[in-house]
């Protein structure tokens, strides 16, 4: 690759109710705010499309979904002038879970050196498990090495030893639904290089270096699911989807202020807040007719449900022992993140800090695109960068040279990260 040719990279946010695609371009070393190992893309496109062919994060109608993402990435290469073929992408829905592994491996070398296959041996040999049935591993994550006994090794390699063991957390999605998936994308005429889960790939956009290590979790609140991650000492904790997300509210609010869907999310979108300074009665024009509602009422509906997925969120930090012990505390992205007074409300409720998450760190070429709803596209970018081309082996190596160099930034969380096909 030379210095005088770009890299581009894309997202693809396969969402529930919209199709989201971000496409990022890294500039030749000497362009203006982009400096050796800490380089990162410019945004140069982005789009969004309507998606009504997904039903709680899975696809339903295929044909539906794959109009939605073409529509967005013709609309992304419009704007880029960039051929858009590949694209990392996202997975969804209630069947996908995290769970952890451990492998262990004899070193056989005459020297007992640790090679970098004996770790790549090690992590694979993590992955022979009983899986659950209609179920398979799309990434696995290394998080910590053992070699004779002595804990805590992050990276083995170079090391002397004969025994090594890794503790592994990996991520599984149902295998109907993938398959729908590259349905979807062989109509689209587009090509998965890398799969991740959005909150997962949000983290590369919102976190900072100092919060993986502390501890943090990643809420990606969206149409239909949740979607947690917890990372700590730069590494993936737990992996979760809870099938809960905005239209939940939306539809609460339906039945709450008698009114019909398309009204209720109006009001969800542009009046509902979750302060507690949210009193009196509000009011708005549609379609020629004024519409009335309490804000109290709406708040106490709203309140209602983002309690309740909250409350699942931190069902999930109890599953590791982590629950109101996050010193990084919880970053929300997400279109329901924009949600007035979510903040506040979750820190009284997670008993933890809160922030909404912004990614101010990777620069803009174009405009009006920001909103907490754009960061799991932004960090699926980011992966199409930081994983590289895919492999036709059973595990992507992390590459060298070019891809060695920039992904220095974004700490360890995909330092050992491979994606399964």
């Amino acid at each position: 690759m030379s210095e005088e040719k770009f890299s581009y990279f894309v997202g693809l946010d396969i969402g529930t109710t919209a199709v989201r695609c971000v496409v990022g371009e890294l500039a030749p070393t000497g362009t203006p705010g982009l400096a050796g190992d800490a380089a990162l893309p410019s945004i140069i496109a982005f789009s969004q499309t309507p998606n009504g062919g997904m039903r709680k994060g899975n696809v339903a109608h295929v044909d539906e979904v794959a109009q939605a993402v073409i529509d967005a990435v013709t609309e992304a290469e419009r704007i880029s002038g960039k051929e858009i073929k590949v694209a990392t992408i996202n997975v969804n829905g209630g069947h996908v879970q995290g769970i952890n592994g451990k492998g262990v491996i004899a070193i056989s070398s005459p020297d007992r050196e640790i090679s970098v296959d004996d770790r790549l041996r090690a992590e694979e040999a993590a992955t022979i498990i009983q899986l659950p049935a209609n179920k398979d591993i799309i990434q696995v994550f290394a998080k910590n090495y053992r070699l004779d006994g002595q804990e805590n090794i992050k990276d083995p390699v170079g090391m002397h030893g004969v025994r090594l063991e890794v503790d592994t957390h990996m991520l599984l999605a149902g295998t109907p639904a993938l398959k729908l998936l590259d349905q979807v994308l062989t109509r689209a005429d587009l090509h998965a290089s890398h799969r991740s889960v959005s909150s997962l790939a949000a983290a590369e956009a919102v976190l900072d270096r100092k919060q993986k290590e502390s501890g943090v979790a990643v809420v990606d609140i969206g149409a239909a699911t949740t979607n947690v991650v917890v990372i700590e000492d730069g590494e993936v904790e737990h992996i979760a989807v809870i099938p809960m997300g905005g239209n939940h509210v939306t539809n609460d609010l339906a039945i709450g202020l008698k009114t019909d869907l398309d009204v209720a999310d109006l009001i969800k979108v542009k009046h509902a807040s979750l302060s507690k300074a949210a009193v009196g009665e509000g009011s708005f024009v549609r379609g020629g007719e004024e519409i009335r509602y309490e804000r109290e009422m709406m708040r106490l509906i709203a309140g209602a449900r983002v309690e309740e997925i909250l409350e699942y969120v931190d069902k999930e930090f109890k599953k590791i022992h982590r629950s109101k012990k996050l010193p990084g505390g919880v970053v929300f992205v997400g279109g329901t993140a924009q949600l007035p007074g979510l903040v506040d409300f979750a820190k009284e409720a997670l008993e933890l800090p809160a922030r909404v998450g912004s990614w101010q760190q990777i620069p803009k070429v174009i405009d009006g695109f920001d909103g907490p709803q754009f960061a799991p596209a932004a960090g699926l970018m980011l992966l199409d960068m930081y994983l590289g081309p895919a492999s036709s082996g059973m595990f992507d190596e992390i590459q060298t040279g070019f891809f060695k160099s920039v992904k220095a930034p974004f700490g360890r969380v995909f330092n050992r990260l491979k994606t399964r096909k």
